[in-house]
């Protein structure tokens, strides 16, 4: 595993196989405890409870905040929340379904397949203690719906530094890209995304929240990300309309 800073911020990445497939989840230092943005693999959770110990110097995991539902950004959850059983879990209200393996679409939402590595039912035993929406806060976190990787992805910015974890909103391995925007040297994020309109609009909602840094799901972290974030989501754009007038 590798542990890097994001500069002077309270955000910590924490990287799985980063030379080969990299995963990542964020450890954000809170007054009262620590945040653990995402969960990653089945068998991080030595190495996340390691560095949360480091990081932490006596303060306890207070959350455990997910992104979204897929595989690796769930993996090691029930091992954490056994070893921290007084965290809060927290998840978007929509993603929550899939976290508990129901695969379902609302009415309203585009009726392209869901993607990804969905848990099935029941092989995720932790229950979410809360339900999040767009604008709510977790500390020092505003939690920013940001659909479309799935239908109910979230970022999270941490209002004191502008860092924005964008979860798969959008990937800088392989080069930065928006969800659904295949990128030939690392495709997985665009293989896994559920509608990519909505990983655009999304994409633009991120980047109007000007961020200092961008940390993803996979890759590593950006500061002043603002005009490869605006490159990114032209490309997408384009892409996308190319597709349509095929």
């Amino acid at each position: 595993m590798r542990l890097t800073r994001s500069g002077s911020s309270f955000v910590y990445q924490l990287t799985f196989m980063p030379s080969l497939f990299p995963v990542n989840c964020y450890l954000v230092e809170e007054e009262d405890g620590l945040t653990l943005i995402d969960a990653a693999l089945p068998n991080s959770a030595d190495a996340i409870s390691k560095a949360a110990e480091s990081i932490g110097k006596g303060k306890p995991v207070a959350r455990i905040v997910l992104t979204h539902a897929h595989g690796d950004h769930i993996g090691a959850l029930d091992a954490l929340k056994i070893r921290f059983p007084a965290a809060a879990v927290c998840i978007s209200a929509r993603d929550a379904r899939l976290l508990a393996g129901e695969r379902s679409l609302d009415s309203g939402e585009p009726n392209t397949p869901l993607r990804g590595g969905i848990p099935k039912p029941g092989a995720i035993r932790t229950v979410p203690d809360t339900l999040l929406q767009d604008g709510d806060r977790i500390g020092s976190l505003l939690a920013v719906a940001a659909p479309g990787h799935t239908p109910g992805s979230m970022a999270f910015l941490d209002e004191r530094s502008g860092a924005l974890i964008a979860g798969d909103a959008f990937q800088t391995r392989g080069g930065v890209a928006v969800s659904g925007h295949l990128r030939p040297w690392f495709p997985f994020p665009a293989w896994a995304t559920w509608n990519k309109e909505a990983s655009v609009n999304s994409a633009r909602k991120l980047l109007a929240l000007n961020p200092s840094v961008l940390a993803v799901g996979h890759g590593d972290l950006l500061q002043e990300p603002a005009a490869a974030m605006r490159q990114a989501i032209a490309e997408a754009e384009k892409q996308m309309n190319t597709s349509k007038e095929k």
